[in-house]
């Protein structure tokens, strides 16, 4: 029998609510952004400070965020005005979940933009197997015939087509909107039980391809020998940012799928299964990526760069290549559709509760509304390019649409949520509805609150402050 909570829904067993949460936290930010990041910052100390961050901040605030949901049964803003009415204190407290659907809104406007990237290499890819397939030659490389100039210069002619962009764009936020349409546990909860399990085995399996045919000595000797000389202030700043932004933290995420929760879980080793479980994935996608990028002699500090015009050309000098690549692109395809989906839900769930809209209803104007601004996203990169909609802001006067909405959000609101959410949960909740919905006693309960009181309010500071102010990192 499903559970449900006061909006009427919830997750059918423990189970599916871990693969969801880890479906939310899962995305492009594991597979993409963090080895980007290990990449440009020197692999082994920034992979060590991330884990680091991961375990003494990421985790205490996953356990806030889910207790909060669990504490409050309803959508973001709404558990946090119960439980700082349960602990006597003032509703508007829940400025910190406004912040985080509003967050999560914009971030989807851009993240279906760049997911609809990911759409069009698959199609790429699995135009370029069947044409293999039909060659009678299905393991060949990736892209025969094509230069190293052609491959990467896909990317250019992407960016260069608008409505190419905009089909891709349109085909992804509609599959991520029929799917929050569908409900929690008819369509949330089901993507996840069908498209986690598939994720998994894709990463396991390209990975263990990679240590067969790359060159995974190199790939462990750069993700885990630590050169502290290159864990500069600036690098160690990025790894706190990674560790909440891997984390879906600052966005009401967890919020909102905590508020499904049925009573009896146990929600400290829940948490602990959806941290490590994230942190894992950002581990093997580095142990995915790198030793096919250094067995080519290709630079692992290639940047954004690194997913779509780097490994394309990698996997074309690879045994299999044109299937693997096909399969890789699926494996970011998957991890991009499971966060989308929980970043509508936040603001879907807060149309339910505190407008009181259908489901279907609340999902198709929030999910249109980030549509529409994607769009915007989108044309920035060809008919928008001069258009810089912050310029009056000297930290983002040269950027361009999609990342002065991507800089606004990670900067300051994923920041500024994650701050708000440790100063309450560490300095206002009521300490015995804490433990008691938590669970956590004695030396773990104390441990806990010393992180969320203390070291995670300092971390999230510097990471706000330097974020604006990047000169005081000397940037």
């Amino acid at each position: 029998m499903v559970a449900t909570t006061k909006t009427g829904e919830g997750w059918s067993s423990r189970s599916a609510f871990i693969l969801a949460a880890i479906g939310a936290a899962v995305g492009l930010g594991n597979v993409w952004r963090f080895p980007t990041l290990a990449g440009e910052n020197g692999g082994g100390a920034f992979v060590l400070f991330y884990v680091a961050c991961v375990v003494l901040l990421g985790l205490p605030l996953v356990l806030s965020e889910i207790f909060i949901g669990r504490a409050g049964q309803t959508d973001a803003v709404g558990s946090i005005k119960k439980v700082a009415a349960d602990s006597g204190v003032s509703s508007r407290w829940s400025v910190f979940g406004a912040i985080g659907a509003i967050a999560a809104f914009l971030i989807l406007s851009f993240y279906s933009v760049v997911a609809g990237w990911v759409l069009y290499y698959v199609g790429v890819m699995g135009a370029d197997l069947m044409q293999a397939i039909g060659s009678g030659d299905p393991f060949r490389g990736a892209l025969a015939g094509e230069s190293q100039e052609a491959i990467q210069g896909r990317m250019g002619d992407l960016f260069a087509s608008p409505m190419l962009l905009l089909a891709m764009h349109f085909v992804f936020m509609g599959g991520t909107l029929y799917i929050v349409a569908r409900g929690v546990h008819g369509g949330i909860e089901k993507a996840a039980t069908w498209l986690m399990p598939a994720f998994f085995a894709l990463l396991v399996g390209i990975t263990i391809y990679g240590a067969i045919v790359g060159d995974m000595g190199d790939a462990l000797a750069f993700l885990f020998t630590p050169d502290w000389s290159r864990l500069t202030p600036q690098a160690m700043n990025e790894a706190l940012g990674q560790a909440l932004f891997s984390l879906s933290l600052g966005v009401a995420g967890l919020i909102t799928y905590g508020s499904y929760i049925r009573e009896g879980h146990k929600l400290g080793s829940t948490s602990a299964a959806i941290a490590v479980a994230d942190t894992s994935v950002a581990l093997l996608a580095g142990l995915m990526i790198f030793p096919i990028v250094l067995a080519v002699g290709l630079d692992p500090a290639a940047g954004p760069t690194l997913v779509f015009q780097t490994l394309p050309f990698a996997f074309q000098s690879m045994p299999a290549g044109a299937l693997i690549g096909f399969l890789f692109f699926v494996l970011i395809l998957v991890a991009a559709i499971t966060s989308s989906i929980s970043l509508l839900e936040v603001p879907t769930a807060y149309g339910i509760g505190e407008l009181g809209l259908r489901r279907h209803s609340s999902a198709l104007l929030f999910g249109g509304g980030a549509f529409l601004i994607g769009i915007a996203c989108l044309l920035g990169y060809n008919v928008w390019s001069d258009v810089r909609p912050l310029g009056f802001w000297p930290l983002f006067a040269e950027t361009d649409i999609l990342d002065t909405v991507d800089g606004f959000t990670g900067k300051v609101m994923l920041p500024l949520g994650a701050l708000l959410t440790s100063l309450f949960i560490g300095w206002r909740a009521d300490r015995k509805l804490v433990q008691q919905t938590t669970g956590l006693t004695g030396g773990m309960f104390a441990l806990w609150r010393f992180l969320i009181a203390w070291l995670c309010p300092i971390a999230v500071t510097i990471i706000l402050v330097t974020g604006l102010f990047p000169a005081v990192l000397g940037g």
